[in-house]
């Protein structure tokens, strides 16, 4: 798998030996070996693990637990929930698209120092239109520090020996959705207001930044051994299907993702029971990625992730086919068990494609990824008061990554030869 390399040609380079042999000579020649392997990559692991906790956790996905008390507190109604997710997907996007064009220190500090700011703003203001901006703003900074930690970390992890450490990095997504559903169940049962949770969110944020604020220096060895990166992406169909199956994630996840304890909320009031959703959510996704990167080294990437594609079928189909608290909570196992596998998937898979041209390739497919990101808070919206609307979307969700998944195991059987 994509996270759990070996050094071995076959594990880690499915699509043969002359491949391997080129992708190597490659990595070698910008990327001098690094006294202290082990040392080195628990550094860079652990750096990548905080800031993508604090990224993805908070910046991103911090309004989905939050999302049951502004309902209760600030009257917020599902549509207009909806567009305070699409504004911070479409914010995704954008800030993918010019990723690239930023520092590795720019992208890091500037995005988490963002992050803490405008997520505190949130609970300052009542203005739908100003938290509209809040969680667009909220949405590029974290585009910002994905696309770089990614190219940064991947980078220095393969340079010194420890690519299987990037299912380390990836578990910070779902460490900080975890972390973030706990704080939010702590302040519901201290009846804390929705305002004073976004708040609490924003300083930990700085906190946090602040403690990582000398990882990211520019002056860092670390950080110019790291290739710069290239804007100009040469095409080919492999990149195109991986574009596209990637892409497909967004759509896939982010309308069970987005839901879920609202969806536990309507069958049981109490936080410390419906609140459950959101941290199962993050630790599946923590547990999957070290688990996948350790462990399933040997098994062919591309069906790994057509596997993970059909367990996340299921789990956004389950809810509404079977509707009931059981459902929601196996629905976050299989949903979020499997979609930071898909992420390191797919761009581990980015930056062995695109080779120097990596950082741009990555940019692109998280982009690619934002775009069904915004489509379905938005069909969700559209369809809200729909009777039966919204089991209607989740369905739609699983068609997408089941045909990724057919075009994801056919590439594999292909590309096997």
């Amino acid at each position: 798998m994509h996270g759990g390399v070996s050094t071995g040609a076959t594990a880690e380079y499915p699509h043969g030996p002359a491949r391997s042999r080129h992708y190597n000579a490659a990595m070698r020649a910008p990327l001098p070996a690094i006294q202290g392997a082990r040392t080195g990559a628990a550094t860079v692991a652990g750096a990548g693990l905080v800031a993508l906790a604090v990224a993805m956790g908070i910046g991103r996905f911090a309004f989905t637990p939050i999302m049951p008390m502004m309902e209760a507190d600030a009257g917020l109604t599902l549509r207009a929930a909806g567009w305070l997710a699409a504004a911070n997907y479409l914010g995704y996007f954008l800030g993918a698209l010019c990723a690239a064009r930023l520092s590795l220190t720019q992208a890091v500090r500037g995005g988490l120092l963002l992050i803490a700011v405008v997520t505190f703003a949130m609970g300052v203001t009542d203005v739908f239109a100003l938290q509209l901006l809040l969680r667009l703003a909220a949405g590029i900074a974290s585009a910002w520090v994905l696309v770089h930690v990614s190219s940064w970390a991947l980078t220095r992890l393969l340079a010194l020996g420890r690519g299987a450490a990037s299912g380390t990095v990836y578990a910070g997504v779902g460490v900080g959705v975890a972390a973030a559903g706990l704080v939010v169940m702590g302040t519901m049962q201290a009846h804390w207001s929705s305002d004073r949770t976004w708040q609490v969110f924003g300083v930990l944020s700085l906190l946090v930044t602040l403690a990582l604020w000398r990882a990211w220096r520019g002056g860092d060895p670390v950080t110019r051994t790291v290739p710069t990166a290239k804007t100009r992406i040469h095409w080919n169909a492999d990149k195109r299907r991986l574009m596209w199956c990637y892409g497909a994630l967004g759509i896939g996840y982010i309308i069970p993702a987005t839901y879920l304890p609202d969806m536990a909320h309507r069958y049981i009031t109490d936080p410390l029971v419906f609140g459950l959703a959101w941290p199962v959510f993050g630790a599946a996704s923590a547990l999957s990625t070290l688990i996948a990167a350790r462990w399933l080294a040997h098994v062919n990437d591309r069906k790994l992730w057509a596997v993970c594609y059909v367990l996340m079928a299921a789990g956004s189909a389950l809810p509404a086919l079977w509707p009931g608290l059981t459902a929601i909570l196996i629905a976050a196992l299989l949903v979020g068990g499997t979609y930071m596998v898909v992420t390191m998937q797919g761009l581990r898979e980015a930056r062995r494609a695109a080779g120097d041209e990596a950082t741009a390739f990555i940019a692109v497919m998280t982009a690619a990824f934002a775009i069904g990101q915004i489509a379905g808070p938005l069909l969700v919206s559209a369809v809200a008061h729909v009777p039966h609307g919204f089991s209607a979307m989740l369905l739609l969700a699983a068609v997408v990554v089941l045909l990724a998944a057919v075009s994801l195991w056919r590439s594999a059987d292909a590309t096997a030869d």
